[in-house]
């Protein structure tokens, strides 16, 4: 699959190149999120190496560092073979999962601060899909790289965390500003939407997003990114008000089928 460009620039305030984001949809249903700014390349949850590395190489970029969300093979199976072609490229991983992410160069928790081509860069921890699961923040850009935290209408499966920390979690990133655009590692916010049209009928805006959401997958294009207010105003995860509700939501999420369309 080909790479996809946004329009999703933004000049970090003392930059003279603006900063560009955009994806790399591999494997079945997930995106690698490269951050470019001239010829200096980052990427975000490299699941497979191939076509990062073809993506890369076509644009004639040099890649600087590898971030990774959380320690599941589909975020960081790409990162051996990135690092064969760019054997210089830091790896940037939670200090907590170093043994799940081994190759990490500079181990991160919740409240560091770093620089990423010329970006400040804060770490967010967001716990409750594994135990260690951090999000990138680019405050001056306004980018938002959450992993399987916080999908697009949705959030991601209770694997290693409670229900309590999930709900922490999505309110720390639910109070960033409106305007930080949200970029996941999947492509499945047709999917959310579609539950949670069956679990709140008479949201108006829930049903106008899942309309705007099926035209776009019915033309082939991805749903990401989205932004901290749409799902401020359409994901019921962000709405729940402690973690009992949110577990009450996550099993109806877990246990919902989609009816045939």
């Amino acid at each position: 699959m080909r790479p996809l460009t946004f329009d999703a620039t933004a000049a970090a305030a003392s930059a003279g190149t603006p900063l560009q984001v955009w994806l790399i949809p591999v494997l079945h249903d997930n995106y690698v999120v490269v951050l470019q700014r001239g010829r200096r390349a980052a990427v975000v949850d490299p699941a497979v190496a191939g076509p990062v590395q073809q993506a890369l190489e076509e644009r004639g970029l040099e890649l600087e560092a590898i971030l990774h969300t959380h320690h599941h093979s589909d975020h960081i199976g790409g990162a051996p073979g990135l690092l064969r072609r760019w054997p210089g490229a830091a790896v940037i991983a939670a200090a907590a999962d170093r043994e799940r992410i081994p190759l990490q160069t500079r181990g991160v928790a919740g409240g560091d601060r770093l620089e990423l081509l010329g970006e400040p860069v804060e770490v967010i921890e967001v716990p409750g899909h594994t135990r260690a699961h951090i999000a990138y923040w680019l405050p001056a850009s306004g980018h938002l790289f959450c992993g399987d935290t916080l999908f697009a209408g949705g959030c991601g499966r209770l694997f290693e965390g409670t229900p309590e920390q999930m709900h922490a979690s999505l309110q720390r990133l639910a109070a960033l500003p409106e305007t930080t655009r949200v970029w996941c590692a999947h492509e499945y916010t047709e999917a959310n939407l579609r539950w949670a049209a069956a679990e709140r009928p008479g949201d108006r805006e829930i049903r106008d997003r899942l309309a705007a959401v099926v035209e776009r997958r019915r033309r082939g294009l991805p749903t990401i990114p989205s932004t901290i207010a749409s799902e401020r105003a359409t994901n019921l995860f962000l709405r729940t008000q402690n973690g009992a509700e949110l577990a009450r939501l996550r099993r109806s999420k877990d246990d919902w089928r989609s009816p045939a369309t």
